[in-house]
């Protein structure tokens, strides 16, 4: 990212120092539809540090792919827990959004 030149941060002194109440927003156009909206899109959990003893052709396979491999394993697991769990083991986001589909299915 480029530094801002002391132009721009001139001008974003001067817009900081205006109140609410004296911007004109009258050239926005209002959002009013939120239907497209999704909740959660971007929830990421919470990464926990641990070591693992994994055998050596799985590690293997886990980096044949490239840089990831943590990310597959990740993948692998939380995909073999929602499918041992069926359901039970979801996250909040997981929830919600099951619950939010069936009720449009009702609606």
């Amino acid at each position: 990212m480029k530094k801002l030149t002391k132009d721009q941060k001139r001008d974003i002194r001067a817009i900081a120092a205006k109140r609410d109440e004296d911007i004109d927003s009258s050239d926005a156009p209002p959002l009013l539809d939120w239907s497209g909206a999704e909740i959660g899109k971007f929830y990421r959990p919470k990464k926990k540090p641990v070591t693992l003893r994994l055998d050596s052709d799985i590690i293997a396979w886990l980096k044949a792919g490239g840089r990831g491999y943590q990310t597959k394993a990740n993948w692998v697991l939380r995909h073999a827990m929602l499918h041992f769990t069926k359901g039970k083991g979801l996250n909040k986001r997981k929830r919600f959004l099951r619950r939010r589909k069936s009720k449009r299915r009702v609606a």
